[in-house]
């Protein structure tokens, strides 16, 4: 059965859609099946960043209400052979998600796929509850910035309260990945800093991704960081945490620091 990973957020517009791309295409270069699902029902982001916008036939809601079947609604990408995408509707609005409707497409997924990573859209309403559900793991994603915290920290707490895992007394496996970090700026005190970040958060580090202009060429361009740009900083940072996420043990570095200044390594495993 396959793992089902949660890519959430409190706020808005700090990579989760271009970080599930990432991290989807990295787990299929290991040759693993993976799917990345979009549950930004009305807005559907992640088949441009997938480069699949002109493939889209069904949808989520299509195969939830029973008019596709899930291998209709499926994409397979051009470029990795075992990399699917179960793109969102635009045309529709969140009440159109069901509980037993995702229930079952997510059922079916695992019964196929080894990883099932649901691009969870911004903040604490229907899409961002039912995207987080039925997740073993969830990847919160971070922007070291005050109010990108605070909107995590509440995220966190839903994690701990709203999940299946949550209502059969199970803990929920959490992992935080720093987006758009700079450490010349965290310096000077302009953004936050790692330790900050992990003091209020409280949860494993999975990644620090830099702040890069490689991974708006990526999206632009309608592939995964970790296809386009693949040898780039914030490539390599999402490989890493790939190779987390799947159980291998390795130290986290705080990007664009030299090597000397490090002041702490932290290293996690995915449980």
């Amino acid at each position: 059965m396959g793992k089902v990973i949660v890519v959430t957020s409190g706020k808005g517009g700090v990579g989760k859609t271009t970080s599930t791309a990432a991290l989807g295409a990295a787990l299929a270069q290991r040759n693993e099946k993976v799917v990345v699902v979009d549950f930004d029902v009305g807005l559907r982001n992640l088949d441009l960043v997938m480069g699949a916008e002109r493939r889209v036939v069904y949808d989520l809601i299509n195969v939830i209400q029973g008019d596709a079947k899930l291998t209709q609604a499926l994409i397979r990408d051009k470029r990795l052979e075992t990399l699917f995408l179960l793109p969102a509707s635009q045309t529709r609005d969140k009440d159109n998600l069901t509980a037993e409707g995702v229930e079952r497409v997510i059922n079916d997924l695992k019964r196929y796929f080894d990883w099932i990573i649901c691009d969870s859209p911004a903040g604490i309403e229907r899409g961002a509850t039912l995207a987080m559900r039925h997740a073993d793991v969830a990847v919160v994603v971070t922007n070291p910035e005050v109010s990108s915290v605070r909107d995590s920290d509440r995220i966190i707490g839903l994690l701990d309260a709203k999940t299946a895992k949550a209502e059969r007394g199970e803990r929920m496996e959490k992992h935080l990945l720093l987006t758009r970090y700079d450490a010349n700026r965290a310096e000077r005190g302009d953004m936050l800093k790692v330790d900050d970040v992990l003091e209020i958060l409280s949860i494993p580090l999975l990644g620090i991704v830099p702040e890069s202009m490689d991974v708006l060429r990526a999206s632009n361009i309608g592939a995964p960081v970790t296809l386009a740009e693949s040898r780039s900083a914030a490539a390599m940072a999402y490989f890493d945490a790939a190779r987390r996420l799947a159980g291998e043990t390795l130290p986290v570095t705080i990007p664009e620091e030299k090597r000397n200044l490090f002041g702490k390594i932290f290293g996690r495993r995915a449980a």
